[in-house]
């Protein structure tokens, strides 16, 4: 089923390409469903310095992947995570894809017009996929949700996390403690 769902992402990434999607919008398939959200300077901000504390622990050689199609479990998952931290060891797959099973942490900065993907499907499509630390920031009500210790398709804990506080990752596969007193927030 899995050659499936890529053969047919595939081919949906391919037609999106051709489509006169306007400079500075990303495109996902979440569940089979296409969204088509702009990226702004608030999102752009937040994933900014999430990478740079990801590089700043492990070096600029660490990689570290936004906005890249990587397919996830569950029906038609083409996500492009706004950062996804892959193992060293992780190559891509026969199709040139990178996958999920290399993928560490993931982080995702919410969209108003997404948000119900990144606190839903994709919640789910990477805990099945056992990643590792799923943060989430959410500009709008200026607070983080980290999710650990992937078991069965879900994620064990969940900690709140204000903007403002760091988020000590120490203990993770991450092992960085994340300040987010500098997120700007909508």
């Amino acid at each position: 089923m899995a050659d499936v769902d890529t053969q047919r992402l595939d081919e949906w990434f391919e037609r999106l390409e051709r489509m006169p999607v306007p400079e500075g919008f990303r495109v996902e398939i979440v569940g089979g469903n296409v969204f088509i959200t702009p990226q702004r300077d608030t999102h752009w901000g937040i994933i900014l310095r999430i990478v740079r504390a990801v590089e700043d622990r492990f070096g600029m050689d660490v990689n570290v992947l936004s906005d890249v199609r990587i397919d996830f479990p569950g029906h038609q998952n083409g996500f492009c995570p706004d950062v996804a931290l892959l193992k060293d060891s992780a190559q891509r797959d026969a199709t040139g894809h990178w996958r999920h099973q290399d993928v560490e942490f993931v982080a995702e900065v919410i969209s108003q017009g997404t948000a119900q993907n990144d606190y839903g499907p994709k919640r789910t499509a990477y805990a099945e996929a056992e990643v590792s630390v799923y943060v989430i920031a959410d500009p709008y009500q200026g607070r983080c949700l980290v999710h650990t210790d992937p078991k069965d398709g879900d994620y064990a804990e969940t900690v709140k996390v204000d903007f403002g506080t760091d988020i000590d990752l120490s203990g993770t596969v991450v092992d960085l403690v994340l300040k987010t007193e500098g997120f700007p927030r909508d």
